[in-house]
């Protein structure tokens, strides 16, 4: 049986990062220390774009703009992602990587708490993805669904390792109710956001075991 570790490993090999202005934003990643979703978490977001057709994506939470550099190929020219982020250097990192990939006519940057800024687009958004403070996601959820196409997709990252180390069997203890996570924790937040999200008839979610763990949400 293949482990995550093994999928992520098979991923970097099947996508080669071949693109040298993502292996720039890599260089600083492993430089700084940067958290970023990860090669495997790109790829994936990237074929999740392409086989969606997406011509819309918001990012709740960008960085220096890694995960969104991914998808922006996937998008086209006539396709717009949305970047939010409140620190302001990230921000301005994240605009000029995309101008040295070509990609800046097709990005918008936001800066701000993405929960504030989701307000002020009508949508709909083909791709969603939820990479800002665990505990809240499910406000992000609930700020942009309906605000998702039909067929569309909330991705939610870092879910099964987070601040709070989290794992499989860890999620799965909170979610059986025979642990109360500490409240506000990275781990209630996603115990929460899951069992939220499962619940929901209007969306489908499956778990996803690439990098650091993804909940996939598609309205149906």
């Amino acid at each position: 049986m293949l482990h995550t570790v093994d999928v992520d490993e098979l991923l970097t090999l099947m996508n080669p990062a071949d693109d040298p202005v993502l292996e720039r934003m890599e260089d600083q990643a492993n430089r700084e220390g940067f958290p970023t979703v990860g090669h495997e978490v790109g790829a994936f977001f990237r074929l999740c774009a392409r086989l969606m057709d997406a011509e819309s994506v918001f990012e709740f939470g960008s960085g220096f703009g890694y995960s969104a550099y991914w998808m922006a190929p996937a998008i086209g020219p006539a396709g717009q992602i949305v970047l939010t982020e409140v620190d302001e250097e990230e921000l301005d990192q994240a605009r000029a990587y995309f101008e040295q990939g070509g990609y800046a006519d097709r990005a918008v940057f936001e800066r701000g708490d993405a929960l504030e800024v989701v307000n002020r687009y009508d949508g709909p958004f083909d791709l969603v993805h939820l990479d800002h403070e665990n505990e809240r996601y499910l406000d992000g959820f609930e700020t942009v669904r309906e605000k998702v196409s039909q067929g569309g997709m909330i991705v939610a990252d870092n879910v099964l390792h987070s601040g709070d180390a989290m794992s499989p069997a860890d999620l799965r203890v909170a979610l059986d109710g025979t642990h109360s996570p500490d409240e506000g924790s990275s781990l209630a937040g996603i115990a929460e956001y899951y069992t939220h999200v499962t619940n929901d008839p209007e969306f489908e979610t499956s778990v996803i075991p690439v990098g650091e763990g993804i909940f996939a949400s598609v309205r149906t």
